[in-house]
């Protein structure tokens, strides 16, 4: 019966180790096929500059508490380049409509790279601006830039006038600067 169990460990061994042995040669590549790469000298490909989710953190924050210090219930919003909301803050008390008012100015803002109190001065020359879907053309939206370029958009809605939720926004940017 030794002799059996000795043979049958013995068999099991060797099958395991011809195991490992083929599948270690299966893994190995025979020989890589020439990739095709895209080539970067040739202006295929292009880099962009985003807020870290760490820094739209802030900067929303920054714009909360900038609105709170003057006892203004407001929704913050900040959205990257492309116009994705990376963050939004509502503040105790804020209107149910100051939500989605902040996004749509922080869309704005980085759509155009103006502020949209300067944008809402346009729509007498061009009143269908206000008909692209997404944008809200009223003041509380600041772009971000870097290098002259926008990167992001903080929109606040909530305060009593326009003028006070742009102020919020731009205190957003500016902490952004320290």
């Amino acid at each position: 019966m030794k002799k059996i169990l000795l043979g049958a460990t013995a068999a099991a061994v060797v099958a395991a180790g011809t195991f490992g042995v083929v599948s270690a040669n299966a893994a190995a590549p025979a020989a890589a096929p020439a990739a095709v790469m895209a080539d970067a000298v040739n202006d295929n490909t292009m880099q962009t500059t985003h807020l870290t989710v760490e820094a739209a953190t802030k900067a929303a924050q920054a714009t909360l508490d900038a609105a709170e210090q003057e006892n203004q219930r407001v929704s913050v919003a900040v959205v990257d380049r492309n116009g994705n909301t990376v963050v939004t803050l509502r503040g105790d008390g804020a209107g149910p409509q100051s939500y989605e008012s902040a996004v749509k100015k922080a869309y704005t803002a980085v759509s155009w790279n103006a502020p949209t109190s300067v944008l809402a001065g346009r729509l007498a020359n061009a009143p269908t601006l206000k008909d692209i879907p997404g944008t809200l053309f009223l003041a509380g939206g600041a772009p971000v830039t870097a290098k002259g370029a926008p990167i992001a958009g903080i929109g606040v809605a909530g305060a009593p006038s326009g003028d006070l939720d742009e102020k919020f926004a731009q205190a957003g940017v500016a902490s952004l600067a320290k």
